[in-house]
């Protein structure tokens, strides 16, 4: 049986594409937990955003799909209705599955023939439940039993019962397959990159984050066996920079450490690796997991400060996990002091930050905002989006401060919902009018890193960057705020890949 993988070409944009272009794990997962007679094929859209139409159309072509499947986050459904669309006009009869974050929470979404539905939904991790539908659409038989799998008979969808958590000790979860992907052009500033997952799942529950309801409160791990060998075939494949994608790491401190070693022990430590991590981890833990990261070649380090103002922790439900714990109390927010140590150690901070909480005000935004300019190395801040399902999405509804329903908008960096004090438009100029300075801090260290890349594409960085802005904006000639309109309007033409 033919299989065709795709991921969605809507990226976030706090980076432009010819700097940042990740493979999507989830689909070379499906493709290596596939029974091995099948001929499958994954293409990350995101290598294509230009032509997204004339490249699939190319691989249905070619690759002449029984099963194409999907996967899709809220911010990209629009796009998944799209070229389900599209698909199905060049290949009647093919039958399509959805999967990720948005068909889990949202699968009724994927149900309605009028908006583009798929014939399939899978619900939660998909390894095993994509395996056993590939089962039966090949034998014709039925799909009743499979696990964690949604249907569509006719106007009817039929959700089966959930598929337990998958205890990744067993072994059970092949490695991924790379050698299926058909497109070219993964990046990270110049280095070829991939990821790998050593752990699934968190037990905190943040109110924004949508883990929780994927797959409940749990931590399981993979062997470092398997971790080591999928690290040595991501390198074989070219990797010369690994993201380590796991939802929270450093859950397990001494796990983390050990890890470490063992990429140093194995002579993995060559290529340049990105995590994201706990505040209060790295804080309570620094002085010894802080060069152990830097002997194994951590660059940089995502770090989930979401915010640092209590009230707003309290709201995100991020408190315990920004704490620091001394002497078996509570020593206060962890935030500087794990930067501290991950600066010494010569990491470099991706500082997380939400703002546009229900209670801000242009003080407590700015108060981040600043924190942002003076501690971190590149920002990564985000507004909070009412994602399905999230404990976040009930209270902004709950309080009527969703302004938009326009889910291709829910890409973090537009501001959806307002605050009780100011305007979600007037929250997204905050953030923009801040950010776009951060970033060309950090520019020079990249270029240096990579000068080659830099000397290539470093005019495109910065024209992304600053898309909107003139010389008379930047030289204070213009308002400002006509250079965010024009930002605006370039970000709602950018979604229009389909």
């Amino acid at each position: 049986m033919n299989v065709l993988l795709l991921s969605m070409p809507d990226s976030f944009e706090h980076m432009p594409a010819v700097a940042i272009r990740m493979p999507n794990g989830a689909l070379s997962s499906l493709a290596g937990n596939v029974d091995p007679h099948h001929r499958v094929a994954v293409a990350d859209l995101v290598l294509v955003q230009d032509r997204v139409r004339d490249v699939v159309a190319r691989l249905v072509r070619e690759q002449e799909p029984d099963v194409v499947g999907l996967s899709v986050m809220t911010f990209q459904r629009r796009t998944a209705h799209r070229l389900i669309e599209l698909v199905r006009a060049l290949r009647p009869g093919v039958r399509i599955v959805v999967g990720g974050y948005d068909p889990s929470l949202a699968p009724d979404a994927y149900a309605d023939p009028a908006s583009g539905a798929a014939d399939f939904i899978v619900r939660g991790e998909g390894e095993l439940t994509f395996r056993e539908l590939c089962r039966a659409v090949e034998s014709g038989g039925g799909v009743e039993r499979v696990a964690g799998l949604s249907f569509r008979r006719g106007d009817h969808v039929t959700h089966n019962p959930d598929r337990p958590v998958t205890g990744l000790e067993s072994g059970e979860i092949r490695l991924p397959n790379r050698d299926v992907r058909v497109l070219r052009g993964y990046t990270m500033v110049g280095r070829q990159v991939d990821v790998v997952e050593t752990s699934r799942g968190c037990t905190f529950d943040c109110s924004f984050c949508s883990i929780i309801e994927m797959r409940g409160r749990n931590f399981h791990t993979f062997s470092f066996d398997r971790v080591l060998a999928d690290i040595r075939d991501a390198r074989a494949h070219g990797a010369r920079s690994i993201f380590l994608v796991d939802d929270n790491i450093t859950l397990n401190v001494r796990r983390f450490e050990a890890l470490c070693r063992a990429i140093v022990d194995a002579g993995l430590n060559d290529v340049d690796y990105l995590v994201q991590g706990m505040t209060s981890a790295i804080a309570d833990h620094g002085e010894t997991l802080a060069p152990l990261m830097r002997r194994a070649g951590f660059r940089y380090v995502f770090l989930g400060i979401e915010n640092v103002l209590d009230e707003d922790l309290r709201f995100l439900r991020a408190v315990a996990k920004n704490r620091r714990r001394e002497g078996g109390g509570n020593a206060g927010n962890a935030t500087l002091q794990a930067i501290e140590y991950l600066h010494q150690n010569r990491m470099y901070v991706v500082g997380g930050l939400i703002v546009g909480n229900p209670d801000d005000t242009p003080e407590s935004i700015e108060a981040n905002l600043d924190f942002a300019r003076r501690y971190v190395d590149y920002p990564y801040i985000q507004h909070p989006t009412p994602y399905p399902r999230t404990p976040m999405t009930k209270e902004f509804r709950e309080r009527g401060l969703v302004i938009n329903e326009r889910l291709e908008e829910y890409d973090g960096t537009t501001a959806v919902v307002r605050s009780e004090h100011l305007a979600a438009e007037e929250i997204e100029f905050l953030r923009w009018r801040a950010e776009r300075w951060m970033k060309l801090r950090h520019l020079p260290r990249e270029l240096v890193h990579n000068p080659l890349f830099g000397l290539r594409h470093g005019a495109k960085m910065l024209r992304h960057t600053f898309r909107g802005s003139t010389l008379r904006s930047l030289l204070g000639l213009e308002d400002e705020r006509r250079a965010f309109a024009r930002y605006r309007a370039i970000r709602r033409a950018e979604r229009a890949y389909v």
